[in-house]
């Protein structure tokens, strides 16, 4: 099913890159491998495979919608030499987009909740990102509202990619997760997981899913409530609701608890061998919940990240 990883910062390039001439790490970008966890499928006549997100080079899903939108801006003329790149994270994406700014030699600067893990922390670090932290009991939307003041004050400074409204972050999905899943499975796949963060992920390639093959069943996760553990997760009812978001599209939402999600991550790593993100987790708890209750399925749920990046976490240390 298919493919790798990998970069190091280079010495800022100057000129700019033009568009299609990015450099070896994009290349690597998509392409994840599909595994499935046949020990965790609740009885015979269903499956389960994890697109295992975390084999993209900046380690993450958000590598694909970073990528999408730089050479969105680029192609526009919104991203010229000289400005620096500017969006609100809750990690992934910030290190995402601190991986190809090095790579095109633009400055980062990004807005990050101060509680996200001691290993993302690091990672932002090591691109070099410039990391403004926001308050921990805001979250996502802190660092939202940062980001929007810091873009208002020079607008002529930043190039604010702006994931939760950025149409380039769904289509990054519609014109590859997408596709990529109905390959994998020969088209056979018959329930998408995923779950709700900026909804880039779960909103193209659920559209594109639909489109191709539209008797496929679409569930989206959230955490269950507001102030939750499940780090790049939004409880949408309680927080800013990204533009990019419809609810419609999914035929059915599914709230995970922290602590549920916190214990699937060890189950997923002792029965499978898989270390995966606790959100990730949270959409493998949605999906057996989903598959227990029917005779027969093909289930794809993707796996955001590695367990490494919360290996710092305290739920870490729980049985």
């Amino acid at each position: 099913m298919s493919s790798p990883s990998a970069t190091d910062r280079p010495d800022p390039p100057s000129p700019t890159p033009a568009v299609g001439a990015e450099g070896a790490v994009w290349s690597l970008i998509g392409n994840t491998p599909l595994a499935r966890l046949r020990r965790i499928e609740p009885h015979p006549g269903v499956e389960i495979h994890a697109k295992l997100e975390s084999r993209n080079p900046g380690g993450s899903v958000k590598d694909r919608a970073a990528a999408s939108m730089i050479r969105a801006g680029l192609r526009s003329g919104a991203l010229q030499p000289g400005k620096t790149l500017l969006d609100a994270s809750s990690g992934n994406t910030g290190i995402a987009l601190a991986m190809l700014g090095a790579a095109l030699g633009y400055p980062v600067k990004l807005c990050v909740p101060s509680n996200v893990s001691h290993e993302r922390k690091r990672l932002l670090d090591v691109y070099g990102a410039d990391v403004v932290w926001t308050s921990p009991l805001e979250g996502s939307d802190g660092a939202i509202r940062e980001a929007r003041r810091l873009f208002a004050l020079e607008p002529n400074r930043y190039f604010y990619s702006d994931q939760y409204s950025n149409e380039a972050n769904w289509r990054a999905h519609y014109e590859t997760t997408a596709l990529e899943i109905l390959a994998q499975t020969d088209r056979r796949i018959t329930h998408f997981v995923a779950g709700l963060g900026t909804s880039g992920t779960f909103m193209g390639t659920g559209r594109r899913l639909k489109q191709e093959k539209p008797g496929v069943y679409l569930i989206s996760v959230q955490p269950d409530s507001p102030f939750h553990g499940l780090e790049g997760l939004k409880h949408m009812e309680s927080a800013i609701v990204p533009p990019i978001y419809d609810p419609s599209l999914a035929d059915e939402d599914v709230s995970v608890d922290t602590d549920e999600a916190w214990a699937m991550v060890r189950r997923v790593a002792r029965e499978e061998g898989v270390f995966i993100g606790v959100s990730g987790a949270a959409a493998i708890v949605a999906t057996i919940r989903k598959a227990a209750a029917i005779d027969r399925g093909v289930f794809v749920t993707i796996i955001p990240d590695s367990g490494e990046r919360y290996l710092s976490e305290r739920q870490m240390g729980k049985e």
